[in-house]
């Protein structure tokens, strides 16, 4: 055994150079008492020969006997010690080799260059390697790179997968420097290098068990019939008992098969409970309950739909139960008839295939028309603004929103940016109109100078915040209020002080017109305004063609009573022949994908709001025998735009919701950056794949 202060001798039970070897400690402590005891028997002895020299030459043979018998242990039997305690720190550093070696814990060394130097036999019955194995460990395990391996006396921690099993491995750098630098046998001077330690824990049994614990923790849910008063009405008096009673069957049974409780909150509401992995099987099914109870027939003439609201993976159920709210919330203003899954960090959605029903009652717009009064009487100066590169429908209603300021003399301001073609005419009714302030239109930094504590921000025809006019607006507005038509999506307006979306409404400016009727009797709409309100109402449902229900035409039907002219409307919208024959190019260029979707692109060379023109060529493409849906792409302001329109077969609004949009389930669209327009179109054509394949369409 090589040792710095010297060779231990073999055989003959010698060491060279054993002077040198000193004893320190414990054990060097316990060999010197001998001699500290012979030192002691001296003085002792001294002693007794002050008393009796008999006695004291007696005791003086012993002592001489004693340091002759230490005397000889110390130089013979010396070395022999020494021996066997090399040997034993020979065996002890051979069983410490072998302990490792057979630790069930896997265990591997790697140089600095991810190399594997040294492995136990726990490691090569994870990784199936022998004795002596010398590859990279990236070629056991592809994400291990050596930029992932630790800085010096520091440890890394990677979670990682390996033949169906789950380990966590951990990395520690070992430095070779000062060991390097006490070598007889090497010159150290600048060495910095390492090694990597290894170690892999199996954490299969725990990921296991956790995934269990997690699959059986309970999510909350409510379940809401959207059109219970609507199907109950359909139906002669003496079946309705029978209507519910069958509707609550297929609700429990529903949820009982998936191991959940269904209770009945209210006549038209249920609070459920599952495990969160019943949860998931629903998801899987696509919440097949949203067309099962629509099979519910008892001479109903109105088919029973239901929205589903669930909330999982909260801290708390209390907090599970507020994710099944505001999922409900986001069913019911998408338009029920669907399924909305909220967790911390996410929210899916099922269903949403059919149209939603037209109420028939006005008093929701009257609540709000009340309410949106009071909240600007208590203001002096309201700002109204629309969505990024407004359309008719959004200055049409904001327009009206300004006409409803003025019935109660408060300051009125719309925000307006860029101007399009197709607003440009309705924008000139208000210009230079002595009619009008010249601040009547402001911009974004106007605005912002603008707003303060006593100033209410309406925004209509949006309810997605950072596609707004100016989002920014939004932080400096204590008081918001929100008018909308579009179904709300993931991010909505936070805090509104009045929200009242509405998809079923055809367009904003009906929405606007049926709260003008109840905002106060001396309401004097002028002919401009009537003709921007009833503009946007004949854009947005395409000449009446879309979503249009009674609703709709009684706000038409007012709007005409107060000056609208439908003449005077029509000349504003006539298209010149570039734009004609643009989108008439994008008609001609379509192909129909799979059958039933057609896609085209329009060509943007000469056209200043192409987006518009995008919108309206999808819409006539709709014409066409066959096809459900119509998706035209068009390239503007460095970013691809998606216009996206169908009748009522298709939802297009999910589809658009898949590429980050959103709209309508009949009228929807997206923007997407980075790519061309035939990348664009093979993006549509992968995410109708993937949705047919998944049974979404």
């Amino acid at each position: 055994m090589n040792s710095s202060n010297g060779v231990v001798g073999e055989g003959n039970g010698t060491m060279p150079n054993q002077k040198r070897i000193r004893l320190k400690g414990k054990l060097k402590t316990y060999l010197r008492v001998f001699t500290y005891l012979g030192i002691l028997l001296v003085l002792i002895n001294a002693a007794v020969f002050s008393v009796n020299i008999t006695a004291g030459l007696i005791l003086l043979v012993f002592t001489g006997l004693y340091f002759i018998v230490v005397l000889y242990l110390n130089f013979y039997n010396k070395p022999i010690i020494m021996n066997e305690l090399v040997s034993f720190a020979t065996q002890y550093g051979q069983i410490q080799k072998k302990l490792l070696r057979e630790l069930d814990l896997a265990h591997a060394v790697l140089d600095d260059t991810g190399k594997v130097v040294w492995t136990n036999l726990a490691f090569e019955r994870i990784a199936h390697v022998e004795k002596g194995y010398k590859k990279s460990i990236t070629s056991l395990f592809p994400s291990i790179t050596t930029d992932k391996f630790p800085d010096e006396n520091e440890e890394a921690s990677y979670e990682l997968e390996f033949e169906n099993s789950n380990y966590t491995m951990k990395l520690k750098r070992i430095s070779l420097h000062e060991m390097a630098v006490n070598s007889d046998i090497i010159d150290a001077k600048g060495y910095e290098g390492s090694l990597i330690a290894v170690y892999l824990f199996d954490e299969t049994a725990l990921r296991l068990a956790i995934e269990e614990v997690d699959n059986q923790s309970l999510a909350a849910g409510l379940i809401y019939l959207d059109n219970y008063e609507e199907a109950l009405d359909s139906v002669e008096e003496v079946r309705r008992s029978l209507l519910t009673a069958l509707i609550d069957r297929k609700i429990n049974k529903y949820i009982a098969s998936c191991n959940g409780i269904a209770k009945k909150l209210e006549k038209d509401k249920y609070f459920i409970i599952m495990p969160k992995k019943s949860c998931e099987m629903l998801k899987e099914q696509r919440f097949d309950l949203l067309e099962d109870v629509k099979t519910v027939n008892i001479g109903n003439e109105m088919a029973v739909t239901l929205s589903i609201g669930i909330g999982l993976d909260g801290l708390s159920y209390a907090q599970n139960y507020e994710f099944a709210r505001n999922a409900i919330d986001l069913a019911l203003g998408r338009g029920g008839d669907q399924a909305v899954v909220k967790s911390n960090d996410n929210i899916s959605y099922y269903g949403g295939k059919s149209q939603q029903i037209e109420k028939s009652t006005r008093v929701k717009a009257r609540v709000k028309a009340h309410a949106l009064r009071e909240i600007i009487s208590g203001k002096d100066t309201v700002i109204v603004m629309g969505h990024r590169l407004g359309d008719v429908d959004s200055f049409g209603s904001s327009v009206g929103i300004y006409r409803i300021a003025k019935t109660l003399d408060k300051k009125c301001h719309i925000v307006l940016n860029d101007v399009t073609t197709s607003m440009q005419p309705l924008v000139d009714l208000f210009k230079n109109n002595p009619d009008y302030e010249e601040d009547m239109i402001i911009n974004n930094q106007q605005a912002i100078d603008m707003a303060g504590s006593n100033t209410v921000l309406v925004v209509v025809d949006v309810n997605k915040p950072s596609i707004t006019e100016c989002p920014e607006l939004l932080r400096f507005c204590k008081t918001i209020v929100v008018l909308d038509h579009h179904r709300a999506g993931t991010e909505v307006v936070e805090n509104a002080t009045l929200s009242y979306v509405e998809p079923y409404a055809s367009s904003a400016c009906e929405m606007v017109s049926e709260i003008l009727q109840y905002i106060g009797e001396n309401v004097k709409i002028k002919n401009e305004e009537a003709d921007s309100l009833y503009s946007g109402m004949i854009v947005d449902t395409n000449n009446f063609m879309n979503k249009t229900g009674v609703r709709t035409f009684e706000a038409a039907a007012f709007l005409r009573r107060n000056g609208a002219d439908v003449t005077r409307v029509r000349k504003l919208f006539r298209e010149d022949a570039v734009e004609y024959k643009a989108k008439a190019d994008a008609v001609s260029q379509a192909f129909v994908y799979r059958g039933r979707y057609a896609i085209s692109v329009l060509k943007n060379d000469e056209l200043q709001s192409p987006t518009i023109i995008g919108a309206q060529a999808a819409n006539e493409l709709l014409n066409i025998k066959g096809v459900r849906a119509s998706f035209i792409c068009t390239e503007y302001q460095n970013q691809v735009y998606i216009s996206a329109r169908s009748i009522d077969e298709v939802n297009v609004q999910v589809i658009m919701e898949k590429l980050g949009g959103g709209g309508h389930m009949s009228s929807a669209g997206c923007q997407l950056e980075g790519v061309s327009l035939q990348q664009a179109i093979e993006i549509i054509k992968n995410t109708l794949d993937k949705m047919i394949e998944g049974g979404e369409l």
